[in-house]
């Protein structure tokens, strides 16, 4: 009993930690409130960001001392622009691997015509078929990517679009996708590789992955 009320002490302290972050504009007050919750919780929360874009430059820097990336996105534009063009260049000896889930386009589950709905709520331009357009445009990116860079491969996944995962041997960037928004417009949380998030994001990412069907 007395541990089960510790617990749900510690949710609610939590929960007014979270509360008081969002409503301090600081960026160093909001830092050490994630950080008191994250010693709290045992989550290992780094960093947390308005959007995917406010974090670009952060990744873009925790990539290029990345020894192996894993990547789980549900349509992979980011994977074309400048936080993941150090990656893409062949003779990094630091690099061991770089694994990368798109969704098929095929869309045999009717996972992306769902998500494209969802989008479609905030972007009246998303029109049916875009979504699985994008991808493709991106696979074909990261097919040549891998032809050139042996460290590289890429798989294609059918299941649903809950969040984007990018993962490194020190900390995950995580996304979890809002309905009826684009994934860029998210919020993104970063978790140390001591905190449990991030055993569970890399078992997302596992999971998928043993499924997925390889890109030759």
């Amino acid at each position: 009993m007395q541990e089960m009320i510790i617990g749900v002490v510690s949710s609610l302290v939590a929960a007014a930690l979270v509360v008081m972050a969002g409503w301090l504009g600081a960026s160093r007050p909001r830092r050490l409130l994630i950080h008191l919750l994250s010693k709290m919780t045992g989550m290992g929360v780094e960093r947390s960001y308005p959007d995917q874009k406010a974090a670009n430059a952060d990744l873009a820097a925790d990539l290029r001392e990345a020894r192996w990336v894993r990547v789980l996105a549900g349509r992979g534009n980011e994977l074309t622009r400048d936080s993941f063009q150090a990656l893409w260049r062949p003779g990094r000896e630091r690099l061991e691997s770089v694994e990368v889930l798109l969704p098929d386009p095929d869309d045999t589950g009717g996972w992306l015509r769902a998500r494209g709905e969802e989008i479609r709520r905030s972007d009246p331009g998303f029109d049916a078929g875009v979504l699985a357009e994008q991808i493709s445009a991106n696979i074909t990116y990261l097919s040549t990517v891998s032809g050139r860079n042996p460290a590289v491969r890429l798989r294609l996944f059918d299941a649903p679009h809950s969040c984007r995962v990018i993962a490194t041997d020190q900390v995950v960037y995580f996304t979890p996708y809002l309905p009826g928004a684009h994934g860029r417009n998210s919020p993104c949380l970063v978790f140390r590789s001591d905190g449990v998030m991030y055993e569970y994001a890399l078992q997302i990412f596992a999971r998928l992955w043993r499924a997925a069907t390889p890109v030759p």
